[in-house]
């Protein structure tokens, strides 16, 4: 059946409107070494590009790259883009996945661990990136500097209410996260966002031999 006028057809796994859940262990050990992360998101951001292209973007050779590159094709990160490369250029790549989602509060211990480690990666990078622009914070246009920074603040929810506060930044960053050029209002440049929910509560006591909650 036809989807009804109006209707918008869901987003496919993998998009910023619905990422891809990693639970393999290898996949996010893979994904979790710096070099790979870089690539995968020039990619993702910028459209495909060459091993070539990819080395002067994270500072390493092209053979490098194409090493880290035909890794990522391996776990479905990106794929050749055949048309470009049927003439016998050197190979380019695209994004397959564009958006991926992380739980480590369930699984295997090695779960866990590959889940613990990629979310480190990421937060690495986004601290490399805070850090740069600490360090020339003075040399922005005053307007950028006062409307750039981090919000701390606090909520109280319940788990369901957290899910859906959840989704809803999400929606909302969707709004703006344009990642078609041609979206993009005059003026407009690239922004990392990050959201952060962390318990500000010990988790629960566990039961006490007898079986009883303390």
């Amino acid at each position: 059946m036809g989807e009804e006028q109006g209707e918008l057809s869901p987003a496919a796994v993998g998009s910023p409107g619905n990422p891809l859940l990693l639970t393999d262990p290898r996949v996010m050990r893979a994904l979790a070494h710096p070099a790979r992360m870089e690539i995968w998101q020039h990619i993702g951001l910028e459209g495909p590009a060459t091993a070539t292209e990819c080395a002067e973007v994270v500072g390493l050779s092209p053979s490098a790259c194409s090493y880290h590159l035909r890794t990522l094709a391996k776990y479905g990160f990106v794929e050749e883009d055949t048309a470009y490369s049927a003439d016998g250029r050197e190979r380019r790549w695209r994004a397959k996945i564009s958006a991926i989602n992380v739980s480590d509060s369930t699984g295997t211990v090695a779960q866990r661990d590959a889940a613990r480690l990629l979310a480190e990666s990421v937060h690495a990078s986004a601290e490399e990136l805070r850090e740069s622009y600490h360090d020339r914070q003075s040399e922005y246009p005053d307007d950028w500097q006062a409307a750039l920074g981090t919000n701390y603040d606090v909520v109280h929810t319940t788990p369901e209410e957290l899910e859906t506060l959840k989704r809803r930044l999400i929606e909302l960053f969707g709004e703006y996260r344009r990642l078609d050029p041609d979206a993009r209002p005059p003026g407009a440049r690239r922004i990392l966002t990050t959201v952060d929910l962390v318990p500000w509560f010990p988790p629960p006591a566990p039961p006490s031999p007898d079986g009883e909650q303390p």
